[in-house]
């Protein structure tokens, strides 16, 4: 039977006997601080192991100890991040306690929807139905509101197998922790070993981790390498998502170095994205504020500065309320949190905003867009971007949607890469889109629909204007197309499927210039008459033409030459002979039928054939070498085709 992996933690107020139940549970002590043992309070996280087992499955559960205590809230969220299921305690002689509460709520903003309650110190309680009436009435309106309540004592023992099996039971009903190729360490803890190096420990989400494995730490942009990995004390090859893991990372100095790694930090891979300093989100505030006298009920102002705990990490930013001045309890807005450094997330990340003194839990929120900016948040196409996203926050037809009306186009594989959607699941949605004609392939890149047709019109107007401003002219530069376009695609190389596409669209590039297949480039009506000259001229004497000096003393009979050219009606040998094409032909094809009639011959026989000079003459066989129609051999020429 194999092992399914679930991350657990703790939640209640300070002394409800959390650590103490974790131990009875595991036989190991969460608390490791000589300050904790001191106080005989947690101070910060504790970790544990725990196996379950039931007659259908197998559990391998690690386990996270928060403080409880309210000048600990910071570590407690730290560790709450990225949980599967919560143990929630409560005293039976103290019953529902402000942390309580605010760890509830916390639990909440989370989304964590999985529970199970340890009515703890049942020894103590009075009356044991009335305790466990009262955590009910307080769990109701909630997503907890069906979550088992299990009566626990940790002195006599009693509830501590109820309690496995409970857990057993809702972890069967809990959907395992997924496999995105996406894999994220936040940071929780930092030592150094004697001999190893920088050791950093965290719950793995996303993806593996292997030993030997190139990563990068965020939000630095620091690369490194994972030498070993240990998950619960055991070194392994490749931790998996939903384990406590530790990664010896030793070329990255610890905490205490400036620029080591720090708690809050992530590891993850380098083509996952980079941080950036504004996320766009929802918040709300939770209604269970309503009527109360604490200074969580305080409306959350727009432009309010305060503390973002984001997986492991506490950060500083300021809020702006996309279309309010201030969230009440019970509402919810759409916002953006811009922080004073660069933060690394993921669109359906969650959060907690507490105030700036840490004294108060304010609101929670999920990220629907982790790559925002500033200068466009409060126009209308930014709202509807992100109440698409928001009406539907799991669906990822929805957020490839939105990602290409917002940037037009994308490369396949970087579309979403920062969001908790696999390549699988993306590609999937890109090809629905594609057959719903919402979306194009274009080569390997993606584009909305709408994006690429007006891009598509708006290269269709500047060769039509290229016709209608030159009709002289084949058609625009394809350069002078893509610099023309450069603002419009979000790479360069977006232009290579474009031209294919205005190719299948019935336009043609003709060397390099593009232009409509029904253009016919005509001499504009001032060079008419000098074109008419040059084509009598060349007409007169086919075999011995005039030179182009001669042919196109002025401008516009230079004009009216290159125009000649470039339409492919004149050919250039050289910078002194030009030929009609018809000409050249005549002249390629008798030179052609001397030598396989007569052998090899010098140039002053094929001279002689086509009744012309040598310096028309050798002009011409350089050419019909280059063409590779002829080849020469010492002072003979040969077919090449027969050589």
């Amino acid at each position: 039977m194999t092992s399914q992996h679930f991350i657990l933690a703790t939640a209640g107020h300070v002394d409800h006997g959390k650590s103490s139940l974790v131990k009875a549970l595991t036989g190991t002590d969460p608390d490791r601080l000589p300050e904790e043992k001191a106080r005989g309070i947690t101070i910060d996280l504790g970790f544990a192991h725990l196996e379950l087992e039931s007659s259908s499955a197998r559990y391998d559960v690690g386990i996270v100890d928060v403080p409880g205590h309210e000048d600990f809230v910071k570590n407690m969220v730290a560790g709450v991040g990225s949980i599967d299921l919560a143990l929630f305690v409560v005293a039976a002689d103290d019953g529902w306690m402000p942390q309580t509460e605010e760890h509830l709520q916390i639990l909440s903003y989370l989304n964590v929807t999985h529970a199970v309650v340890a009515l703890t110190k049942i020894d103590l309680a009075a009356d044991e139905a009335a305790a466990i009436a009262a955590i009910c009435e307080k769990l109701q309106g909630t997503v907890f509101a069906q979550a088992p309540i299990v009566p626990t004592s940790v002195v006599n023992g009693r509830g501590i197998s109820e309690l496995k099996q409970a857990l057993c039971a809702a972890l069967a009903q809990t959907p395992p922790p997924r496999d995105l190729g996406k894999p994220r360490l936040p940071v929780d803890r930092v030592f150094v070993l004697r001999g190893i190096g920088t050791v950093i420990t965290g719950t793995l989400t996303g993806g593996t981790l292997s030993a030997g494995q190139a990563v990068v730490l965020q939000p630095t942009g620091k690369e490194t390498k994972v030498r070993t990995v240990q998950s619960h004390n055991r070194e392994v090859k490749t931790s998996t998502p939903g384990t406590r893991t530790a990664a010896n990372v030793p070329d990255v100095g610890a905490a205490t170095d400036p620029d080591g790694v720090q708690r809050g930090q992530v590891i993850t891979l380098l083509e996952l994205g980079k941080p950036c300093p504004t996320l766009d989100v929802a918040l709300e505030k939770s209604a269970r504020l309503i009527g109360g006298k604490t200074s969580a009920e305080r409306p959350l102002k727009d432009g309010a500065r305060v503390r973002v705990h984001l997986g492991s990490a506490c950060l500083t930013a300021r809020v702006c309320l996309l279309d309010a001045k201030h969230l009440a309890p019970g509402e919810r807005a759409l916002a953006q949190l811009r922080f004073d450094e660069p933060v690394f997330a993921f669109a359906g990340d969650r959060f907690i905003v507490r105030d700036w003194s840490e004294q108060a839990t304010l609101a929670g929120g999920l990220i629907l867009d982790p790559d925002a900016g500033r200068k466009n948040f409060r126009t209308e196409a930014r709202r509807a971007f992100l109440q698409q996203r928001l009406a539907a926050p799991s669906d990822v037809k929805a957020f490839v949607a939105t990602a290409l009306v917002r940037t037009g186009a994308a490369r396949g594989v970087t579309l979403l890469l920062k969001s908790r959607f696999s390549a699988a699941e993306i590609s999937a949605a890109a090809k629905d889109l594609v057959a719903r004609a919402q979306a194009v392939a274009a080569g390997d890149w993606l584009a909305d629909a709408a994006w690429w047709k007006g891009v598509l019109q708006k290269a269709a107007a500047l060769i039509d204007a290229e016709h209608k401003a030159h009709p002289e002219r084949v058609g625009l530069p394809v350069q002078r197309l893509r610099s023309a376009l450069e603002k419009e695609l979000p790479a360069p190389e977006l232009a290579t499927p474009l031209l294919a596409e205005l190719g299948r669209g019935g336009f043609l590039q003709i060397g390099t210039a593009i232009k409509r297949a029904t253009h016919r480039p005509s001499l504009p009506p001032n060079l008419q008459a000098a074109g008419a000259r040059l084509r009598a001229a060349l007409s007169a004497k086919p075999a011995e033409p005039p030179s182009k000096k001669e042919l196109a003393p002025d401008a516009l009979s230079q004009q009216a030459l290159r125009f000649l050219k470039d339409t492919g009606e004149v050919i250039e040998l050289s910078d002194e002979v030009v030929l009609l094409a018809d000409s050249f032909a005549r002249m390629r094809d008798a030179i052609v039928k001397h030598i396989r009639d007569r052998g090899p011959a010098t140039v002053s026989d094929l001279r002689q054939t086509l009744g012309t000079t040598r310096r028309i003459m050798m002009p011409l066989v350089e050419r019909l070498d280059k063409d590779g129609v002829t080849v020469r051999q010492g002072d003979l020429r040969s077919l090449r085709n027969q050589t």
